[in-house]
């Protein structure tokens, strides 16, 4: 059976294809001038789930870099802490010991050994309250701007015992950024001398005490040991998870990039490859423009009608 052709039929058919090759060229000029493989979802869904499954992730692992950065700032402020802390303690240890020559120090000797011991005391309290964008380092989760203060009786921590400051660095790996205040300077409600927790600001005032009225503060090199261990123990500690923490950041960083390139991969054309595509789509819409003017012409019967 022969089908039948009508002038109008082969006008419509020809509008067709004339309106497809526009269209074709239309979203390869969007493309070449965007950039970008699709424009709207509908374009090319599983593309586009692609697409967005990607950028999500390439979030969330910037927000991980980001959190080990802010993380790696607190460590860095600690680790100089707890370097001065200890430098300052040994010092304190130093005047001990030579203020432990009863036989050979007068009296204003060891008021100026006891001052010094008194200034170590005061910078060792200000590291003590080092702070980190407003908040202290060894205070927890608590939002005070120090860990310790002295009340005039006494001396007391203001922290948040017990709690800790972590960042996400990974979805499954959270890492400590902060560090136990009442670990590192000792707990100052501890009244046994003897015990490894006596309050550091509580045994250099012992000391200083203890040379302005004559006696040997040898007793004291013991616990000043104990104090001087916990801050190096604490600053190992620290150090391994400044470690973590900037293993974290290359990781993140390097995985980040790896996904802009896939993402670059899923969203982004082929310039050269895309500008070929439009000089032929263009060949070809000007090849329909041309047949369309053979086919569309007037006939008798438009001018009878």
């Amino acid at each position: 059976m022969i089908s039948r052709v009508t002038q109008q039929s082969a006008q419509r058919s020809v509008l067709a294809n004339m309106q497809k090759n526009l269209s074709a060229m239309a979203k390869l000029q969007e493309q070449a001038s965007s950039g970008k493989k699709i424009a709207k979802v509908s374009d090319d869904p599983a593309r586009a789930s692609d697409s967005m499954s990607l950028r999500a992730e390439r979030a969330a692992t910037q927000q991980y870099t980001r959190n080990a950065q802010d993380g790696l700032s607190w460590l860095n402020v600690i680790d100089s802490s707890l370097t001065s802390t200890a430098s300052m303690l040994r010092r304190a240890r130093d005047l001990t010991v030579q203020g432990s020559n009863l036989g050979t120090m007068s009296a204003q000797a060891r008021e100026a050994v006891a001052a010094e011991i008194d200034g170590i005391k005061a910078g060792i309290m200000e590291q003590a309250n080092t702070q980190y964008l407003g908040r202290s380092v060894f205070a927890g989760t608590s939002s005070a701007g120090h860990a310790f203060e002295d009340t005039g009786t006494g001396y007391a921590f203001t922290g948040a015992a017990g709690t800790s400051v972590e960042r996400r660095i990974a979805a499954d790996v959270t890492v400590r950024v902060d560090a136990d205040g009442a670990s590192v300077f000792g707990d100052p409600t501890e009244t046994d001398p003897a015990s490894p927790n006596y309050n550091v600001f509580v045994l250099l005032d012992d000391i200083a005490n203890t040379l302005r009225t004559g006696g040997d503060p040898q007793s004291a090199l013991n616990q000043l040991d104990t104090r001087i261990d916990a801050v190096l123990n604490t600053a190992t500690t620290v150090g391994a998870r400044t470690n973590q923490v900037e293993s974290a950041i290359s990781l993140t960083s390097y995985k980040s990039e790896t996904l802009r390139t896939d993402i670059s991969s899923v969203e982004d054309i082929d310039l050269a490859q895309t500008i070929m595509d439009l000089k032929l789509q263009e060949v070809a819409y000007q090849s329909s423009l041309n047949a369309s003017a053979r086919v569309l012409q007037p006939t008798l019967l438009d001018f009878l009608r």
